[in-house]
């Protein structure tokens, strides 16, 4: 079973992230996942964050106790949520151009990425979730490569998915090349 939690603030995509991982999971890695979301009344610019439980049984607890991922957009989330971080086996992804975390505690692993500058080099500074989506397949592994590419092009609007595929190529090749090291 694997707990992750994508944190940033309103309008980065992060309910969306959430929402294409899980279906990734559930519905092309034949796998059980649970989603679910939170965010500040402000909506746009506010706090939030979805938590996603995938598991290869049934999943009997939809809420993240121990987090096994981190995945932060925003300082706010990160500060937010890192408490919440496996020292044991937690895994920070962050945006390195908007995150800057603090000493790392226990075994947790950190990679970052600059999600949001890769995207803007792509034309649209929106696609920095699908960025990180692609830095978070190729890191953690939970959900396949293949399972995201299918996922994908249904989550987005028609006329978006070609830049969302190369963005999420963009983050899923950065997560290998950091993954090598």
């Amino acid at each position: 079973m694997a707990e992750i939690r994508f944190a940033g603030y309103g309008g980065q995509g992060i309910i969306r992230s959430g929402i294409i991982a899980g279906m990734a999971a559930s519905i092309y890695d034949n796998k059980h996942a649970t989603m679910s979301q939170s965010f500040g009344p402000e909506a746009r610019g506010g706090a939030c964050s979805s938590q996603l439980v995938v598991s290869d049984t049934k999943v009997l607890y939809p809420y993240i106790t121990d987090a096994d991922v981190l995945v932060a957009m925003s300082q706010a989330g990160y500060d937010k949520f890192e408490p919440e971080l496996s020292e044991r086996k937690g895994v920070l992804l962050y945006d390195e151009d908007l995150v800057k975390p603090k000493a790392s505690r226990g075994k947790i692993k950190a990679y970052a990425i600059p999600a949001q500058r890769f995207a803007e080099q792509l034309g649209r500074k929106i696609v920095a979730n699908v960025v990180m989506l692609g830095f978070f397949t190729a890191v953690t592994k939970i959900v396949t490569y293949e399972a995201m590419q299918k996922a994908l092009p249904e989550s987005v609007p028609e006329k978006a998915v070609e830049l969302n595929m190369k963005a999420f190529e963009r983050g899923y090749q950065h997560g290998l090349e950091v993954t090598k090291k």
